[in-house]
């Protein structure tokens, strides 16, 4: 497999991750909770426990990417997660996103299409 494939990969599990726990977290009341309580809510619901293994996943597959690529090309590319859970987050938790927003992703978009090409 290309390793920039990998990277790709880990990115996508990795926001994907985040959606979810965020999913799972929207989910629980922490009205009135201990910290105690608050974790064990937490880590007894399903999406975050979800979010948890795909953020896991993403680490084990980052960890092979990085033995074939340059961190200092990959790392960068990570920003690319940052528009993916901007997307994710528009489309499946029905957030806002602001002109100014985008105008900030499409940046980060040019960035991360630099480094890849460098």
């Amino acid at each position: 497999m290309h390793p920039y494939i990998l990277v790709f990969i880990s990115i996508i599990l990795g926001a994907g991750g985040q959606v979810v726990m965020k999913m799972g977290t929207s989910q629980v009341s922490t009205a009135g909770l201990s910290f105690l309580s608050l974790l064990l809510k937490y880590f007894t619901n399903m999406h975050i426990l979800t979010g948890l293994l795909l953020y896991t996943l993403s680490a084990v597959v980052w960890i092979f990417a990085i033995s074939k690529v340059q961190l200092s090309i990959a790392y960068p590319m990570v920003a690319s997660g940052y528009v993916l859970v901007v997307l994710l987050s528009y489309l499946l938790l029905h957030e806002p996103v602001s002109s100014l927003r985008v105008l900030g992703l499409l940046t980060i978009v040019a960035g991360v299409i630099i480094i890849a090409n460098s």
